[in-house]
């Protein structure tokens, strides 16, 4: 019995000296032979420009028996992925356009071209509120819209290198509030915050506009464009062009929606004038006029000598009424 167990443990010990000698053999003098079938895989990547997709690291001494379906499976991704960046590039290439514009308004004629022409909404509706702002899309163009007494400089969130400014520049301290926004204006510009201003102007009765004169950019300055409320021998349809004065939306004039009937119908009256009649004033010599030739009885004309703030109901409704006439409108009592 005992011989058996020798003879047992006399093989297991051979065997293991005969696997050891042989793995010995294998690791020091034996050449590896690395066929087609058993090719190791090290590193699969494929480069592209747009990124590279790397595969798993697959040690030296591990076959890899998908090597084929994994490089296949990389190749169709990347080429997936290719396709899906070309299509963006032409999704974005063919879609149209769109412009931003904010409107800066520090002028009441600013609510007039907000409301009355763009027709675009205002948030709050309260028009005490000491910030207002709405958006509107016009064809290609998104407008947005700031206005009140809490719209100074630097506080006005810019989303655009596109600003229409609305200022007052009908008396000189409306003149220096209007030079400061310009100014600030100019700043952004000297930043490349802003490239491009137009300028929405109340402009003076006696055509005394020459304080803007340097910022024009036929001058050297940088306003692109001029709309001038009153006439002005500057008007050339290029660069300056002639606005009209509106309504007085402070007395919260209704929004008119135009139709064929207001166009296409005949005018009731040749011409209205309703404002405040000042002493040694050319409106006082229009008055005198229109009572000379007898036009006054052909137009509505109603002046006063003194300007008030508020109105009762019957001024109000006569001044809507003639202005609903779409006779031409020599001054407006509401606005002066």
């Amino acid at each position: 019995m005992k011989k058996h167990h020798r003879k047992i443990f006399i093989l297991i010990v051979f065997v293991y000296v005969v696997f050891s000698l042989y793995a010995a053999y294998n690791v020091f003098f034996n050449t590896k032979v690395i066929t087609r079938v058993h090719r190791v895989v090290k590193k699969i990547t494929v480069a592209t420009s747009g990124g590279g997709v790397v595969a798993p690291y697959i040690g030296d001494d591990v076959w890899n028996p998908w090597e084929d379906e994994q490089a296949n499976a990389l190749s169709a991704l990347h080429k997936q992925r290719e396709a899906f960046r070309q299509y963006q590039e032409h999704i974005d290439k063919n879609r149209p356009k769109r412009y931003k514009v904010q409107i800066w308004g520090k002028a009441a004629i600013g609510l007039y071209l907000w409301e009355h022409i763009l027709e675009g909404p205002l948030n709050p509706t309260d028009i005490q509120a000491q910030w207002r702002e709405g958006e509107i899309q016009v064809g290609k163009i998104d407008f947005s819209f700031y206005t009140g007494p809490a719209v100074i400089q630097g506080h006005v969130p810019l989303d655009t290198d596109s600003v229409v400014l609305v200022l007052n520049g009908r008396e000189q301290q409306k003149i220096s509030y209007a030079t400061r926004w310009l100014q600030h204006v100019q700043t952004l510009m000297q930043f490349h915050a802003v490239n491009r201003v137009a300028v929405v102007l109340l402009g003076s009765e006696r055509c005394t506009n020459d304080w803007i004169s340097p910022y024009l950019r036929r001058h050297g300055g940088f306003v692109d464009l001029l709309f001038l409320v009153y006439d002005s021998p500057w008007v050339n349809n290029k660069d300056v062009f002639q606005w009209p004065l509106g309504v007085a939306t402070y007395r919260q004039f209704p929004v008119v929606m135009p139709n064929s009937h207001m166009v296409s119908s005949t005018r009731p009256f040749l011409c209205n004038f309703l404002g405040t009649v000042y002493k040694n004033s050319s409106r006082e010599t229009l008055m005198g006029i229109l009572k000379q030739t007898g036009l006054d009885k052909e137009c509505i004309t109603t002046g006063r000598e003194k300007y008030f703030t508020m109105l009762c109901c019957h001024c109000q409704a006569l001044y809507q009424f003639t202005i609903m006439g779409l006779s031409p409108i020599f001054a407006s009592c509401l606005s002066q």
